[in-house]
């Protein structure tokens, strides 16, 4: 996806300025004229642009996913929708949602509407599905509907997420441990044993003599260390912020032993879910999957799933498309060929994604079943390696006394 700012004249005649994510600029130009008259102008945003600062933020998922719920139990009490945003506005305790709540409140007041609103102020902040699903309640007069079912939505999304975040947790705990017990060893221990070995004037064991190499290295060029590792870190954010280097990071993320099964699952159950979303709101299914690719975190995922859409304009069956690509698994295509052959689209892949979802959690956990041992046996290996090596001197010299 491309960012591109914009000028346009509002259907109230209103010049405003805004952002716009699309595939390219044909397809941001269609999605501004839905809720603008006329184009005034239209760029693409650099990298590094007005949206650098938003690439690496992102909203309060519980505060979020909470608010989705506000909105559902107030609406469907007959409040009308401006007032709705005040009263959540004021209860709301994230400030950054504050201050979108609060900014979505005036416009509405204005006569803007209340999806327009909020993928205006919150600009990259507001997910896809968010904006899309609240668009279609508010064409169907069905938004505390639409609230609800983002509800559900964000809050299973949420809920996932934490699962695999506590997951992995300790294994970059015992990740990190293992990095300072290194770097202590190297820099405080071994340098105090090599200044003893050197009061005696006998050959110290192959081990050994690898040993104070290896500490003598890490001494006299710590500084050059932290700066290549520095390098190396800069390099993968410029890159990884250009067209080629997400393509690039995001198959490579596909390919990588144990953790690539985890991303494949993850996609699956992100399009499973955010399509059964999406179809649940009334929207078209060609304008869902457009929707869907953007909510897929890996890139190179979801810009196929894009071409995708492309191709489902042309009167192709989903099925037949998702074949083609053959970007997602076998079982989701198949599954989403009996939705088509049974216009249940909607309970498949609310039924598919369940079963992704279990399945994620399933390889999230084999994943750190298998780290974790590896981790283990890998600092195990190191401090054995530092230990064998410092006692065999001690008896080599001891041996020699």
């Amino acid at each position: 996806m491309v960012a591109y700012k914009y000028t346009a004249i509002s259907r109230g005649g209103q010049r405003i300025n805004g952002v716009v994510e699309a595939f390219d600029q044909m397809d941001a130009v269609d999605r501004i004229k839905r809720e603008c008259d006329i184009v005034l102008k239209i760029e693409e945003v650099k990298q590094g642009g007005i949206l650098s600062k938003d690439i690496n933020t992102k909203l309060n998922s519980k505060a979020f996913t909470m608010m989705c719920s506000q909105f559902s139990i107030i609406l469907s009490a007959g409040i009308p929708v401006g007032r709705t945003v005040h009263l959540i506005a004021d209860k709301t305790t994230d400030k950054q949602l504050k201050k979108i709540l609060v900014q979505v409140a005036e416009d509405v007041e204005g006569g803007r509407a209340l999806a327009a609103a909020f993928e205006d102020r919150g600009g990259k902040l507001m997910p896809p599905t968010f904006i899309e699903t609240l668009r279609a309640g508010e064409a169907s007069g069905t938004m505390d509907r639409s609230f609800q079912s983002m509800y559900e939505h964000f809050d299973k999304q949420t809920k996932m997420r934490n699962k695999v975040r506590s997951a992995l947790a300790y294994p970059i705990f015992v990740m990190t441990v293992a990095v300072i017990v290194v770097i202590v060893l190297m820099a405080k221990v071994v340098p105090v044993f090599m200044e003893m070995f050197e009061q005696y004037d006998t050959e110290l064991p192959l081990i050994t003599r690898m040993l104070i190499a290896i500490s003598t290295f890490f001494q006299k060029y710590w500084l050059v260390i932290l700066a290549l590792m520095a390098a190396i870190g800069i390099f993968y954010k410029v890159y990884g912020n250009t067209e080629q280097g997400r393509m690039q990071f995001a198959k490579i993320q596909r390919e990588l032993p144990v953790l690539g099964n985890v991303s494949i699952l993850s996609s699956a159950s992100e399009f499973a879910n955010s399509m059964a979303a999406l179809l649940g709101s009334g929207m078209p299914i060609t304008r869902a999957v457009s929707i869907t690719a953007r909510t897929i975190d890996n890139y190179y995922v979801g810009q196929e799933v894009g071409k995708i859409a492309a191709r489902l304009e042309e009167g192709r069956s989903l099925v037949d498309c998702m074949r083609e690509a053959a970007i997602l698994p076998d079982i989701l295509t198949d599954m989403v060929g009996v939705g088509e052959e049974t216009g249940e689209m909607e309970g498949t892949l609310k039924t598919v994604a369940v079963y992704y979802d279990s399945e994620l959690e399933t390889a999230v956990n084999a994943a750190v079943a298998k780290l974790e041992p590896t981790l283990l046996v890998g600092l195990a290996g190191v401090a054995g390696f530092i230990v064998i090596a410092v006692y065999m001197a001690m008896f080599q010299l001891y041996g020699a006394m």
